[in-house]
């Protein structure tokens, strides 16, 4: 894909056309490295999260509201890997864009949906697990599949409208929006005004953020205090209830997960800050670091429900050993072998 002039100094995305963007030169070495490594990271994180959505759909045991949500956070993560890690490694590499207009409105359609949508699943996974801890005996009641799927549904239609609107209001689909914008020819670029920017900080990252930080404030201070008191029962010799042992069991679920969130918004949080701020502010080595951390939140999910979740290694040795394909493999009970985390 590289173009250069004659005089071997100055090289053009698009030669032919006057308004083309220069391209950054790069040796074969430098190239070679960076497809193969970023090639890698979109495999990983594709492969790893659809084993998370296989083990999940398949295995009837794992059917849980925690889990339905643990499940649409893994399809955000996977669109991520699969669409938008490849062409951000063409732009970043090349540093053309390459694929037209079209496909970048496409592509910056795509990135904001999964970001919101990966988001609000945060903030329903942090809602989630402080019914569990706050109201344990009330959680079955107040948290059904019914309504956890209600709730995906809500979260990627609302960031689907979401999308669409600061997409559409910000004139993106208009054909001249890029030389309006005086944008040069091969570059995929994303603007919107004052009025939207305003919007999105309270609505895409403020509200949420300080929601889930509150929430599990709450969830961990009530699980330290379940602690002591279990820790308590334990030392005076006193065999520990059904009620203890199930509290113990959902304050290694709201610890796990919590690691999750905390690991997505310190990811999210500076990419948010360059969103806003732009080139203007941030070093162009600097932001596409910040770019990578956040798309590489997405292949670190699985790692933790890999290292926390015995389920998920089980239902992991099931699917490499294709034992899913076996007659009623659906109903294996998941946790027989293992204790249950979630």
């Amino acid at each position: 894909m590289a173009y250069e002039t004659e005089d071997h100094e100055t090289q053009y995305c698009f030669p032919d056309i006057n308004s083309s963007c220069i391209k950054t030169k790069r040796s074969t070495h430098e190239y070679n490295i960076m497809y193969v490594f970023i090639s890698l990271l979109s495999l990983w994180t594709v492969f790893m999260n659809l084993l998370v959505i296989i083990s999940i759909y398949h295995f009837k045991k794992l059917h849980t509201p925690t889990n339905m949500l643990i499940l649409s956070l893994a399809v955000a993560d996977l669109l991520i890997g699969l669409i938008v890690m490849p062409l951000e490694a063409i732009r970043f590499t090349e540093t053309c864009w390459y694929f037209g207009n079209t496909i970048c409105r496409l592509f910056i359609l795509i990135l904001i949906l999964v970001l919101n949508t990966s988001l609000s699943n945060l903030v329903l996974i942090a809602l989630d697990r402080f019914i569990a801890v706050i109201y344990p005996l009330l959680y079955t009641q107040k948290i059904t599949m019914t309504k956890s799927l209600v709730g995906i549904f809500l979260s990627w239609f609302c960031s689907s409208a979401y999308m669409s609107a600061i997409v559409v209001s910000n004139g993106c689909f208009d054909p001249d929006s890029f030389k309006r914008l005086g944008v040069c020819y091969g570059e995929c670029t994303f603007i919107i005004n004052f009025g939207w920017r305003l919007i999105d900080l309270f609505a895409n990252f403020l509200f949420p953020c300080i929601t889930i930080i509150t929430l599990y404030m709450k969830i961990f201070y009530v699980v330290h205090q379940q602690v002591k008191m279990i820790n308590s029962l334990v030392k005076r010799g006193n065999d520990l209830t059904e009620g203890s042992v199930k509290r113990k069991t959902e304050h290694k679920a709201a610890l796990t997960l919590g690691i999750i969130v905390a690991i997505h918004l310190l990811c999210y949080i500076p990419f948010y800050i360059f969103f806003n701020t732009g080139n203007t502010v941030i070093p162009e080595n600097a932001a596409s670091f910040i770019i990578w951390t956040m798309y590489m939140n997405s292949s670190v999910n699985p790692l933790v429900y890999a290292f926390f979740y015995p389920w998920f290694r089980k239902a992991l040795k099931q699917i490499i050993t294709l034992k899913i394909f076996r007659p009623a493999s659906t109903l294996v009970d998941i946790f027989t072998i293992v204790h249950p985390s979630v």
